[in-house]
C-alpha cells in the first residue's frame, strides 16, 4: 500500500463526516465497497466524475473527493450521459437508489443501457423510498407493506439484472452489503468496463422496509443477504428456485460504445465539410 499513489483518504471528503444515513443503512457498506474499488484501480480523482439524483443513496456524491453533480430525482443518467458526450475519457459512476434509478428514472436507465456508453451505474436496491418516508419503489415487490401500502403492495417488481440485460447493457453484475469484499471486485470490473456497466447492490434500510415489515435490525437483513442468495449456478437453486443468484450476468467487451460511435459520425461530418 506504501506504494500506491492514491489512497481511501484521497477519494474521501471527510469534512462532510458524520454521514447522514440512518443507523444500520447498507448505504455506507457500498460507499466503502466503491472507494476501495477505485482505490484498488488507482483513478485519478480529477478524472472522476459522480452524479447523483435524489435520495439517500445519491448524498454519497457528497462523501467522494471527485468532481460531483448531485442533480434532480431520476434525472443523474442524463446529466452523466452529457458528462460523457463532452469529456468521453472521463470515469464516470453513477450511484442510484431504486426509485431514483427505475421509478423516474427508469427512462434514462433503458436508453443508458440501449446506447451502450460508458457510464457505470450503481443501483443500491433497498426496496423502499427511504427519504421520503418509506414509501414503496418498483422494486419492493409483491405482498410488502410500506407507507403508501399500509395492507400490502400488489405490484411485482423489477428484476434489474434481467431488465439491464434486455435493454442492452453489456455488464451486469449482483451483490449484496453482505458480500461487501465481492462488490469491490464487481465495481472495479465495472469501472474498468468500456460500456454501460451495471452493479445492483442489495442495501438494507432497517429504519423503513425492515421495520414495516418485521425483518428485523440491520444485522438480521444482512443475514437474510448471506441466506438468500447464492453464487450464480449453484447446486442450491435445486433445491431452493427463490434463492437470487450473485454474481457477473454479462460481461461483453464486443459491443459498440456510444462515444466512440459518436466520434466517428464527427469524424465522417468534418470530411464532408471539408
Amino acid at each position: 500500500m506504501a506504494n500506491k499513489k492514491y489512497n481511501v483518504k484521497n477519494y474521501l471528503r471527510e469534512r462532510f463526516f458524520p454521514h447522514i444515513w440512518c443507523p444500520g443503512c447498507g448505504h455506507g457498506i457500498v460507499l466503502g465497497s466503491l472507494l476501495r474499488a477505485v482505490e484498488e484501480l488507482e483513478l485519478d480523482p480529477t478524472n472522476t466524475v459522480m452524479t447523483s439524483g435524489i435520495g439517500c443513496s445519491a448524498r454519497i456524491s457528497g462523501y467522494v473527493n471527485f468532481h460531483s453533480l448531485h442533480t434532480i430525482h431520476g434525472r443523474a443518467l442524463a446529466f452523466a450521459t452529457g458528462v460523457k458526450l463532452a469529456k468521453p475519457k472521463l470515469n464516470l459512476i453513477v450511484p442510484m437508489g431504486d426509485g431514483d434509478a427505475l421509478a423516474i428514472g427508469g427512462n434514462h436507465f433503458i436508453h443508458a443501457a440501449r446506447r451502450n456508453i460508458d457510464i457505470t451505474a450503481i443501483v443500491m436496491n433497498n426496496k423502499i423510498y427511504g427519504m421520503t418516508g418509506g414509501q414503496f419503489s418498483p422494486l419492493t415487490g409483491y405482498g410488502q407493506k410500506a407507507t403508501t401500502a399500509p395492507y400490502s403492495t400488489i405490484d411485482n417488481e423489477f428484476d434489474v439484472v434481467k431488465l439491464s440485460k434486455a435493454a442492452g447493457a453489456s455488464f451486469v453484475a449482483r451483490s449484496t452489503t453482505f458480500h461487501a469484499t465481492e462488490s469491490i471486485d464487481f465495481i472495479k470490473r465495472a469501472i474498468s468496463h468500456k460500456g454501460f456497466s451495471v452493479v445492483e447492490i442489495f442495501s438494507q434500510c432497517p429504519t423503513h422496509y425492515g421495520r414495516k415489515n418485521k425483518k428485523g435490525d440491520a444485522a438480521n437483513m444482512m443475514e437474510n443477504y448471506k441466506n438468500s442468495t447464492v453464487p450464480i449456478g449453484s447446486k442450491k437453486l435445486e433445491k431452493d428456485p427463490s434463492l437470487i443468484e450473485r454474481g457477473v450476468f454479462v460481461d461483453n467487451d464486443q459491443a459498440p460504445e456510444y462515444c466512440d460511435e459518436y466520434e466517428k459520425i464527427i469524424q465522417v461530418a468534418s470530411k464532408g465539410r471539408a
